[in-house]
């Protein structure tokens, strides 16, 4: 399972296995990967650079909680995921990042989805709007014949606006499209 993520993933433990740690999720996630042994390195990395994910040892996270605060104060956009590498082998952390970041990914479409939502019924309802007053201001009795042709094509813009939000922005069709559909 490979997920299409930007960044890199910060493996931050002191454990002597950590890059084979750190390249089994490079290759996995096809994200690149890198140690830091101390949570302070670790913070340091967060300031300069960004991340999808940071492991955190729980080793690090239970004996050193000022520093633990710290690294959680600069996580910025990345996933943070606590694993027990004294416990776990390199294919459970690289299950636990594969399964974080996909989850991370579902999320980040929902909220993509729930926005484009929200965008399309406001645009299509001052769509709407725009169509009712032009076709209003077309019949009003009085009008003259320079200014319905003006109206008439403000309302053929609108109508064209609308064919193109129903066609690219409906959540229908949006839907379907991640869907595969």
């Amino acid at each position: 399972m490979t997920c299409n993520v930007v960044g890199m993933i910060l493996l931050v433990t002191p454990s002597g296995r950590a890059q084979e740690c750190a390249q089994a999720l490079s290759i996995a996630t096809g994200l690149p990967a890198s140690v830091a042994a101390t949570l302070e390195i670790a913070v340091s990395q967060l300031r300069s650079q960004g991340y999808a994910a940071v492991v955190v040892d729980q080793f690090l996270m239970e004996s050193e909680p000022d520093q633990s605060s710290q690294l959680l104060e600069h996580l910025g956009g990345a996933i943070p995921i606590c694993v027990n590498c004294a416990i776990s082998g390199v294919e459970r952390v690289v299950r636990e990042v594969q399964s974080s970041l996909g989850r991370r990914k579902r999320e980040v479409e929902a909220a993509r989805w729930t926005a484009e939502k929200a965008v399309w019924s406001e645009l299509s309802e001052t769509v709407t709007a725009l169509l009712l007053a032009s076709d209003l201001a077309m019949s009003t009795p009085g009008t003259s014949e320079e200014a319905i042709e003006k109206i008439r094509v403000v309302y053929q813009l609108a109508h064209q606006l609308r064919s193109q939000l129903e066609h690219t922005m409906s959540p229908d069709s949006s839907l379907s499209a991640r869907n595969g559909g």
